[in-house]
């Protein structure tokens, strides 16, 4: 067997549980509990995501608006800090640097745990407010150290050159280095998009208010949590359509992974690019 027929394999392999996933999402509830579903779906309809959608009692749509705001607005300021940080460290002229970067490295290192970051959050208000989903992930030290990197196999006379066009440091860094900076941007966007839109400890421990809860945190509840009195899924018929738990947990979830499915190949080759550029010096 070639390499190549493998990696089919291996694609294959990867592919089908989100095939299988989309298909019994939309196939008739009847098809699916037959077992009917191997590849295509049984009874093509959308009832399924209609259902999820407009039922505020599951909190399918919430939890989905929720996830977006955080991700967005968190990925936004986790680029923002991360880069203006790593590019403050990346200049010599910077006193205490190393220092600096010493203590990122050692909070990277150690970690105080649950119960320490509790009592913190609790008292900076962050228990059941939307921040706990965007500032304890705002700057990543694996992301700072790659971002730093980047910025250090820059050529310094970009900034020579800008400092004698009369620039401070405010403008060399908006207009001289970001507009260069893309694929390290794409990679830290990426990285706290994925890491923010799969939180689930965070906002399980620090959101007990179910408006704030994100999809992730939903889907625990009815899914997981369900057999302890909570929120369920049930056999309903909508239009004509018989729809098992089956259906609904596979729409509810291949919701849940569709945004990520759909950014990542539009940002894939920034990825690379800002994995590897950040990850070589000189």
């Amino acid at each position: 067997m070639t390499n190549g027929s493998i990696l089919v394999l291996v694609v294959l392999a990867c592919v089908y549980p989100f095939v299988l996933m989309l298909s019994t999402s939309v196939s008739d509830g009847a098809a699916a509990a037959s077992g009917q579903i191997y590849l295509w779906p049984k009874g093509l309809n959308i009832e399924t995501y209609k259902y999820i959608l407009n039922n505020p009692r599951l909190g399918v749509a919430s939890g989905m608006m929720n996830s977006l705001f955080y991700t967005v607005v968190g990925g936004l300021v986790a680029v923002t800090v991360t880069y203006m940080t790593a590019y403050s460290l990346s200049k010599k002229r910077l006193k205490g640097r190393n220092v600096i970067m010493m203590l990122f490295l050692f909070t990277w290192v150690f970690e105080a745990g649950i119960v320490p970051n509790y009592i913190i959050y609790h008292a900076l208000g962050l228990v059941n407010s939307r921040l706990v989903m965007i500032l304890p992930t705002a700057i990543s030290t694996f992301l700072l150290i790659i971002t730093k990197s980047f910025l250090d196999s820059l050529p310094g006379e970009l900034e020579e050159a800008a400092f004698i066009d009369g620039a401070n440091d405010w403008t060399i860094m908006w207009k001289v280095f970001f507009p260069v900076s893309k694929p390290i941007i794409a990679t830290i966007a990426i990285f706290n998009a994925v890491l923010i839109w799969n939180q689930f400890l965070i906002p399980m421990i620090y959101l007990q208010d179910s408006k704030l809860q994100p999809i992730t945190v939903v889907l625990y509840n009815l899914i997981i949590n369900s057999s302890k009195g909570g929120t369920s899924f049930e056999n309903i018929v909508v239009n004509g359509v018989q729809l098992l738990p089956q259906n609904l947990q596979a729409a509810a979830i291949f919701l849940a992974i569709l945004p990520i499915l759909f950014i990542y190949p539009f940002t894939q080759k920034y990825f690379t690019q800002g994995m590897l550029l950040g990850s070589i010096k000189g």
